[in-house]
């Protein structure tokens, strides 16, 4: 060897360098690079507690149909609880109040027995009366828009009648074909009045004799099934309501599925959006990480602090091996072998060998590099 060269320490073999020195150690140097060390190991179940922070924020982010949903159904369910209380009490008057009925038909034998079949001709016609009042209603607006149209018609023949008398000497086509038509409307309207007022009074006339012959027939029946024809009504309004908050009820329920599935589907794509870009090598930034950690994060396209570094030891064992060759060849192992018959074959296999790793550390080097371009693409 020669005096005053010193041997070039590999990287990665543990000792300093030689431009370097090594200060003493600090009192807190193992606790540094524990905290380092911590912080290394850290990384690579960083992604997990970044994941699951991430899952806790959008659980803890609730979506605001959720909240509608959940307030309608509340509301429904009070309503339906309510009505529900409602229908009980009708239901058990309406049960009492039939049991108490039969029990005095049964009681009074065959002077109230035919009650009910007595009063239902009465609300029969009072059905009737109500739908032929609607009708005269109709009759009614049909008469008003007969007695205008005959009004109008009425006015266009005043009109056609002053145009002709003003020529008297001339007879204007226009003006009499005018008149004939405005006097076929007012006979229209006539016709159409005076039959919209005989249907008016007809009707009218059917419903109050059937009102009048009901009520004087039948007045005793009506006072004595009277409660019992209400209450049954009431029952069932009370039952159509039931039903309306029932509907509501069920909707709420399907929109809240509708929700579930959706936050679900959701929480599916944002997994397998992770997956993915785990697969692709790809993670997020650590937290608390030295700048030394990002950067190698980055190189090594998100791979673990235990890859990284087994990728970093084979770069270093490489590179050392490379040096000890190259020292060996200059000093002393040359001079060693020098004696051998077959120093040239050695040596051209050492040469080789060193070129084969020269080209292995170029590829991986290139594969590293390309690898860092296409994390950082993506």
């Amino acid at each position: 060897m020669e005096p005053g060269r010193q041997r070039e320490n590999p990287p990665g073999s543990g000792e300093p360098e030689s431009g370097e020195r090594r200060e003493p150690s600090a009192a807190g140097e193992p606790g540094e690079r524990d905290d380092t060390l911590k912080n290394r190991r850290g990384d690579g179940g960083n992604e997990e507690i970044t994941s699951k922070t991430e899952n806790t924020q959008y659980e803890e982010e609730l979506d605001p149909r959720i909240q509608e949903e959940l307030e309608h159904l509340n509301q429904a369910s009070d309503e339906i609880n309510r009505v529900e209380l409602q229908l009980d009490e009708a239901r058990s008057s309406y049960r009492r109040i039939l049991t108490d009925s039969a029990r005095k038909l049964n009681a009074q034998g065959s002077q109230l027995g035919a009650c009910i079949e007595k009063a239902r001709p009465y609300y029969e016609a009072r059905r009737l009366a109500k739908e032929a009042q609607q009708e005269t209603q109709k009759a009614a607006l049909r008469y008003e828009r007969a007695v205008s149209m005959h009004t109008a018609a009425r006015e266009m023949v005043y009109v056609a009648e002053q145009g002709l008398l003003a020529d008297r000497n001339t007879l204007d086509p226009t003006w009499q074909e005018m008149l004939n038509h405005a006097t076929a409307k007012v006979n229209e309207a006539e016709e159409e009045r005076l039959r919209s007022e005989r249907e008016h009074q007809r009707v009218t006339q059917l419903c109050q004799e059937a009102e009048a012959r009901v009520q004087t027939n039948l007045t005793c029946s009506i006072q004595t099934i009277h409660f019992f024809i209400e209450h049954k009504s009431k029952v069932v309004q009370l039952e159509e309501r039931m039903a309306k908050v029932k509907t509501r009820y069920s909707v709420a329920l399907r929109n809240l599925e509708q929700i579930s599935e959706h936050i679900h589907a959701q929480r599916g794509r944002i997994r397998a959006a992770k997956e993915r870009n785990r697969a692709r090598g790809g993670r997020s930034s650590p937290v608390g990480a030295e700048s030394e950690g990002v950067i190698q994060a980055g190189a090594y396209g998100g791979a673990g602090w235990g890859q990284r570094e087994k990728a970093g030891s084979d770069s270093m064992s490489v590179i050392s091996l490379q040096t000890i060759a190259s020292d060996l060849e200059k000093f002393d192992s040359v001079e060693h072998l020098g004696n051998l018959s077959d120093v040239g074959s050695i040596i051209g296999e050492e040469k080789e060998a060193e070129s084969e790793r020269g080209f292995r550390v170029d590829d991986r080097i290139r594969n590293q590099h390309t690898n860092s371009l296409i994390f950082a693409a993506h």
